[in-house]
């Protein structure tokens, strides 16, 4: 019984942390450690290469270049590669002609032989680019006309290794699954912009960010830019830094399962984060990236384990303590609430919420046995309902 206690405390906290304790520990530290701003210099103009990833895109191709060669950045300084993942619709099409049409722009085509997903495109395709800067985005994300810039501007320092954007969700006030998407993710922002200001952030975003050509890294396949990139440069003793002014536009995915798919690629490597975070808990060398790295990303990743033992361990206990029989009876509404929700799609945000999360809980656990398994891939089906 001290065991299944001490063992369900400690799940407790780490859900508590994940979920909301550090978001309140990191806002304190913020007023007292730094009142810094984000320091920009605008005269600092280098060579970029901007890449777009793609994988049968035809639906948001055209626009997507039309998109982002619409920019502040001088034009003499700026070239373009699209990043082809082995398309097979008329991706590879559209941007030809668009290439065609447009010979005043510095645009290239790069097609990968195999479909190996969109880390393996950008390793290969950035053998390809010259530029000083390389910005990345994904083809349905679409920049605001000064993101090239405000991203640049943030490179003030040869310690600073990477910068990315602010990712905002048009369709946030449309459905109930993009509205918890979307509150998640600003909820997220915020945390970022304190870690930036103190140090370094824990993960960036695939629609919108930037990195020294120099520092680039040939990442396997099954691994994503969003979360190796900013891990890699801390542990190098480099910054990993966000922007809020360097803006994309993106849909959210407007139905659960196309959200679950995402979450469930996501935590494809979930396994190997925990290992990561273990490594970075020298608190003498990585200095506030360790107690990022736990709050923000370590906690996380054990949700899936920390319900189990919180549910597994308050059903052993429940007979010998109220507080437990009380804590099961806490938790089987909560998950009833969920499985009910899903069925009858109610409007009522509280519902919506906590459906949302508890998706969250699932796509982690498929996540974890995909791993075990064998089954995590690095290529995966795009939500069309955000295209």
């Amino acid at each position: 019984m001290i065991i299944c206690s001490i063992v369900f405390w400690i799940s407790a906290f780490i859900i508590v942390w994940a979920m909301g304790g550090y978001a309140l520990s990191l806002k304190l530290i913020g007023k007292v450690l730094s009142r810094k701003r984000l320091v920009k210099d605008y005269s600092y103009r280098p060579t970029v290469t901007v890449m777009i990833v793609a994988h049968n895109e035809e639906k948001v191709i055209l626009d997507k270049l039309k998109n982002v060669i619409n920019n502040d950045y001088p034009e003499d300084l700026i070239e373009y590669i699209v990043a082809s993942d082995f398309s097979t619709d008329s991706t590879n099409q559209i941007v030809e002609e668009f290439i065609e049409n447009h010979p005043d722009y510095k645009i290239t085509l790069y097609k990968s032989k195999e479909h190996k997903g969109k880390t393996n495109a950008q390793n290969e395709a950035q053998k390809k680019v010259s530029g000083d800067i390389l910005v990345m985005t994904d083809a349905n994300a679409m920049f605001k006309e000064n993101s090239i810039s405000e991203l640049v501007a943030c490179f003030t320092d040869e310690k600073i290794a990477y910068v990315t954007g602010k990712l905002v969700y048009q369709n946030a006030n449309e459905n109930n699954t993009a509205a918890s998407e979307s509150s998640y993710w600003e909820t997220d922002l915020r945390q970022r912009e304190i870690e930036s200001r103190i140090k370094t952030i824990t993960a960036g975003n695939g629609a919108i960010y930037a990195c020294r050509n120099s520092c680039y890294f040939d990442f396997d396949p099954i691994k994503c830019h969003d979360s190796s990139m900013p891990y890699l440069y801390a542990v190098q003793g480099k910054r990993a830094i966000y922007n809020p002014d360097a803006i994309a536009y993106e849909k959210a995915g407007e139905f659960t399962e196309d959200e679950f798919k995402r979450k469930v690629r996501m935590n494809r490597i979930i396994l190997e984060a925990l290992k990561d975070g273990i490594k970075v808990m020298n608190v003498r060398k990585y200095g506030w990236f360790s107690y990022f790295y736990f709050g923000h990303r370590t906690c996380r990743y054990l949700l899936w384990l920390a319900h189990a033992l919180v549910l597994v361990t308050s059903i052993i206990n429940a007979k010998s303590s109220w507080f437990y029989r009380l804590a099961f009876i806490g938790q089987s509404v909560f998950y009833g609430i969920a499985i009910t929700n899903h069925f009858i799609k109610s409007k009522n945000r509280f519902m919506n919420m906590i459906t949302y999360y508890s998706m969250t809980i699932l796509a982690q656990w498929k996540g974890v046995i995909n791993c075990i398994t064998g089954k995590s891939k690095p290529v995966w089906d795009k939500a069309e309902s955000t295209r």
